[in-house]
């Protein structure tokens, strides 16, 4: 795996940690055609599709700056495809994005945006 799929790695499975502390994970890296669904989660009928954008610096920007209008449609298109194939028809539904820079020193830094698409 090149760096770039170890920090997307690794920062998902921060993601995944951070996420279970609040609700439950329904199911992670879901493919719909050539859409992918990071974390699927749920809490009292309530469905959380969830993008995580990992980095290593703020050299090129912000992490949750990837997620542009674009990818919100694919977010949107997946998230519509995985209700239909489950059959499910929830209270509500919200897309949120987890941005996670990773520190040289192994720290790192998380900021979970809610309801942004």
């Amino acid at each position: 795996m090149n760096t770039r799929g170890k920090t997307g790695k690794q920062g998902e499975e921060l993601a995944q940690a951070y996420v279970r502390q609040y609700c439950s994970i329904l199911a992670v890296n879901w493919k719909s055609g050539r859409y992918e669904l990071d974390i699927i989660a749920e809490k009292n009928g309530q469905l959380f599709f969830i993008e995580v954008k990992t980095r290593t610096s703020e050299k090129f920007g912000y992490p949750e700056e990837a997620v542009n209008y674009k990818k919100e449609n694919h977010i949107r298109a997946a998230a519509a495809s995985y209700m239909e194939v489950h059959d499910l028809d929830p209270v509500s539904v919200r897309f949120d994005i987890i941005a996670i820079i990773l520190h040289a020193d192994g720290s790192y830094s998380l900021c979970h945006l809610r309801d942004v698409c």
